[in-house]
């Protein structure tokens, strides 16, 4: 009796672990079967984004093609010959570069895409980015245009924040633009900027009722115009800046032509060109003449 009963014990034992490897190879045979499908899962999820960014890629070199032959349109039929034809070799040249180099081609970042969507969203139209080398600033101004396909010198500008630092003790932001603590000013590469000129036309903005000495615009310490910007030095934009900080435009840009200019992207190798026009309708800045070339 002792010996079946040993017996049948061993027998349920037996069984059971026969039942539990089962059960382990049936766990482990599914949890490969989901690892598989897992893999295969994100592999097809990054085929499809690859997919996704390489269609984008190629949006985006046939709308840069577009914008410069806007551009060369738009020049060719203002400069002289000997200028339009030296214009359209150059446009030529950055054609073939963006078609020869398309598998180099830097992917947009995060702050192409942010300014674009603000300039789209404000009705710009003709705008375009730009990369450039890590050593763009140490270039001189012509080596600078040739980079840009700019047809001038003139036409490279620059973004610098300005602090009233004689502003009434009430005045501490950005919130009256006629009687500002601090303003950006647009202003040519090629220029020098005559802050006596600023000084008076704000004089004359709030019709005298503020004493001249009251105005005396000097260069923001470079910590206080990341603060109020958000971009750092020689990347400043007065587009989607952190601060609604009033822009000043020097009138001397208003009257290039072609009028399209260049100015910072929000980061350092990355730099914007505008259509005066939309640039004054989108950012409506104050017009003035505050510049000698």
């Amino acid at each position: 009796m002792r010996s079946e009963t040993t017996r049948k014990w061993k027998n349920d034992n037996v069984h059971k672990k026969r039942q539990r490897r089962q059960t382990t190879e049936n766990t482990e045979e599914n949890e490969c079967c989901r690892s598989v499908a897992g893999v295969r899962g994100r592999n097809w999820r990054r085929m499809e984004a690859a997919l996704a960014e390489l269609e984008r890629v190629q949006t985006r070199i046939l709308q840069r093609i577009s914008d410069l032959e806007v551009e060369v349109e738009v020049a060719v039929s203002h400069l002289p010959l000997s200028e339009a034809r030296a214009l359209v070799q150059r446009e030529a040249a950055v054609v073939s570069s963006i078609v020869q180099g398309v598998s180099e081609l830097e992917l947009e970042s995060d702050t192409e895409a942010r300014l674009s969507s603000i300039l789209r969203s404000n009705g710009v139209k003709e705008f375009s980015f730009k990369r450039v080398p890590s050593d763009y600033y140490d270039w001189p101004l012509e080596a600078r245009r040739d980079a840009l396909a700019a047809p001038s010198v003139h036409h490279l500008c620059k973004s610098i924040v300005l602090v009233n630092t004689q502003a009434q003790s009430n005045v501490v932001d950005c919130s009256d633009c006629n009687n500002s603590k601090y303003y950006v000013v647009v202003v040519q590469y090629s220029a020098r900027f005559n802050a006596e000129s600023v000084k008076n036309f704000l004089y004359s903005l709030n019709d005298g009722k503020i004493a001249k000495k009251k105005f005396n615009l000097r260069l923001a310490p470079e910590e206080t115009s990341v603060k109020l910007t958000g971009y750092e030095h020689n990347a400043v934009t007065c587009i989607g800046m952190k601060t609604d900080i009033p822009v000043i435009l020097d009138e001397a840009i208003t009257k290039l032509n072609p009028d399209f200019f260049w100015l910072g992207g929000g980061e350092v190798d990355l730099k914007l060109g505008i259509r005066t026009s939309e640039f004054i309708n989108s950012v409506k800045p104050f017009v003035v003449s505050c510049s000698g070339i």
